[in-house]
C-alpha cells in the first residue's frame, strides 16, 4: 500500500532541511490517513482516529465515542422542551445534541468499562481499509501539507525567537520603495525605511547584517523584523569585537544615536584596573574602526560614564572643554559655559553634539559662552524629526534672508546708479562751463591787447 522506504526519506529530509521533527509528519499522515476513511467510508459526525506504523506500513483505524451524561445533551424528541430551555439559559448550560456515532452515556459506557467517567473517551477498532477514492486523497494531501506549514511555523519561530535581540545576516532579495527584503533560508527578514542608514543602498545579492527586534507571525508567513538604526545594533557590534563588553567586565551605560552619522556611548567598567575606554577603541584603534566600516562610516564617541551628573554632562560635551556647569534639578535643566573658542566644539556641526549630549544624559543642555550669551539649548527628548523640521525651518529662513540681501543690493545698485550718472553729467557740464569761461576769458584779454599794439604800431610809422 504505501512504498516505505520514499515515506522514510522524505520524513528525514523533512527533519533535516526544514526542522520539522519526525513524529510531527507521521502524526500528520496519520491524521490524513483518518480523514480520508471517514470521507470514504465514515458516518456523519463520526469521530475517527488512525495510527501509522513507518517500519511496517500497518495502518490502524478506530472510533472515538465521548461519555456524557444525559443532563449533559438533548435527547432525540426533547428538541421543542431543549428550545424553550435555550432562551433561558447561560452560556455555559448550553446543551449539545446527543449523536451515537460520537456519544455513549454513561451507563452505557459502564457496561462496557466498569470504571467509565464522564467526558472518557472509549475507543471502538474499525475495519481496515486500504482503497481509497480521489476526492479523499485529495484531502488527505491537503491535510498533510497543512499540517506540515504549522509545524514548520513553530520550528521557525523557536529558532528565530532564540535569535531575537541579536545579529543575523542574510543575502539581499529585492528592495522595494524604499524596503529591503532579505532571505535568511527559512524565513524572510524586512528592513524598513526608517530602520536603515540613511547613506547606505543595497543592492540584489549584498550579504547584510542586521538586529533582529521582533519575529512576527503573518498569513504569509513568518517576518523577522530587522534594523541597521537600532542602538542595540552598536552594542552587540561592540560585543563581537571587544570581549570586555561580552564577559560583561565593560558595560555600555547609555547611547545616543543618529544613524549614519555621529554616536555617542557611555562605557564603565567594573574592574580598577581596565581602562574602558582603551578597551572599546583597542590596539591602534583596531576595534572601533571595524564596527565604524560596518555602520558605513559613522563617527563614534566614547566617552567614560559618571554617576555625579555634572561630571558625566561634562565628558558627553567632549571634545569641548567646559569653564563651568550648573544643574537644576528641578527643571532638570543644566547650564554649561565654555570659552567663545570652545562654542563651535560644545554645539557640533548643526547642534549635533549638544544634541546627542542632551540624548545621552537626560539633561537638558543650555550652552552659554562666557560672556553670557546663550548660543545653544537641546532637550533630551527631541526627535530626530523636530531636528529636521528645525534645520529645515532654519535652511529655508537663511534662503529667505539671501533673498531680501539680493533684493536690497540690486536696489541699492539700481538707486546708486542714476547718481553715478547725475555725478557724470555734472562733472562733465562743469569742464564744459570751465572751458567756456576760458574761451570768454581769452578774448577778453584779446579784445584788451589789440588797441595797445594798434597804438604802438601807428608811432612807429610816424617815427
Amino acid at each position: 500500500m504505501f512504498d516505505l522506504k520514499v515515506i522514510n526519506s522524505v520524513v528525514q529530509q523533512l527533519e533535516e532541511e526544514r526542522g520539522i521533527p519526525r513524529e510531527k509528519t507521521l502524526e500528520a499522515i496519520a491524521m490524513s490517513l483518518a480523514t480520508a476513511y471517514k470521507k470514504e467510508y465514515g458516518k456523519k459526525g463520526q469521530i475517527v482516529r488512525a495510527s501509522f506504523d513507518s517500519n511496517s506500513g500497518q495502518v490502524e483505524f478506530w472510533q472515538v465515542k465521548i461519555v456524557v451524561d444525559r443532563s449533559q445533551v438533548i435527547m432525540e424528541g426533547d428538541e421543542e422542551m431543549a428550545h424553550e430551555e435555550l432562551k433561558a439559559a447561560n452560556v455555559e448550560d448550553i446543551k449539545i445534541r446527543y449523536n451515537p456515532e460520537q456519544h455513549m452515556l454513561i451507563e452505557d459506557a459502564k457496561k462496557i468499562k466498569r470504571n467509565a467517567l464522564i467526558g472518557d473517551e472509549l475507543i471502538f477498532p474499525l475495519e481496515s481499509k486500504a482503497d481509497f477514492g480521489r476526492i479523499a486523497a485529495q484531502t488527505a494531501k491537503q491535510i498533510i501539507i497543512q499540517k506540515i506549514r504549522e509545524a514548520e511555523k513553530v520550528s521557525v519561530m523557536s529558532e528565530y525567537g532564540q535569535k531575537e535581540g541579536e545579529i543575523v545576516a542574510g543575502t539581499v532579495e529585492r528592495v522595494e520603495r524604499g524596503t529591503v527584503y532579505i532571505d535568511m533560508g527559512r524565513a524572510v527578514g524586512v528592513i524598513p525605511y526608517e530602520e536603515q542608514i540613511p547613506s547606505e543602498r543595497w543592492k540584489t545579492g549584498d550579504r547584510i547584517r542586521a538586529y533582529l527586534y521582533a519575529v512576527e507571525e503573518t498569513p504569509k508567513g513568518i517576518v523577522l523584523k530587522l534594523s541597521r538604526s537600532h542602538p542595540k545594533f552598536l552594542v552587540k557590534l561592540f560585543e563581537t569585537e571587544a570581549p570586555e563588553i561580552a564577559s560583561g567586565t565593560v558595560e555600555i551605560k547609555a547611547i545616543a544615536r543618529e544613524a549614519g552619522s555621529r554616536s555617542k556611548v557611555a562605557v564603565v567598567s567594573h574592574d580598577p584596573h581596565i581602562d574602558p575606554i582603551g578597551s572599546m577603541v583597542g590596539q591602534r584603534g583596531v576595534r572601533v574602526s571595524t564596527v565604524t566600516s560596518e555602520l558605513s562610516g559613522e563617527k563614534i564617541d566614547i566617552v567614560e560614564w559618571n554617576e555625579d551628573p555634572a561630571l558625566f554632562i561634562e565628558e558627553a560635551l567632549s571634545p569641548a572643554e567646559v569653564v563651568s556647569l550648573e544643574l537644576d534639578d528641578n527643571q532638570h535643566r543644566a547650564i554649561v559655559t565654555v570659552t567663545e573658542d570652545e562654542q563651535s566644539l560644545a554645539i557640533g556641526k548643526g547642534g549635533q553634539n549638544v544634541r546627542l549630549a542632551a540624548k545621552l544624559t537626560g539633561w537638558k543642555i543650555d550652552i552659554k559662552s562666557s560672556g553670557g550669551e546663550v548660543l545653544d539649548e537641546e532637550e533630551p527628548g527631541e526627535s530626530e524629526g523636530d531636528v529636521i523640521t528645525e534645520v529645515a525651518a532654519e535652511i529655508t529662513e537663511a534662503k529667505m534672508d539671501d533673498q531680501k540681501v539680493e533684493a536690497t543690493e540690486q536696489n541699492k545698485a539700481e538707486a546708486v546708479e542714476p547718481k553715478v550718472e547725475a555725478k557724470a553729467d555734472a562733472k562733465t557740464e562743469a569742464l564744459e562751463e570751465k572751458k567756456t569761461e576760458e574761451k570768454t576769458e581769452a578774448k577778453e584779454e584779446n579784445k584788451k591787447t589789440e588797441p595797445k599794439t594798434k597804438k604802438t604800431a601807428t608811432k612807429k610809422k610816424k617815427e
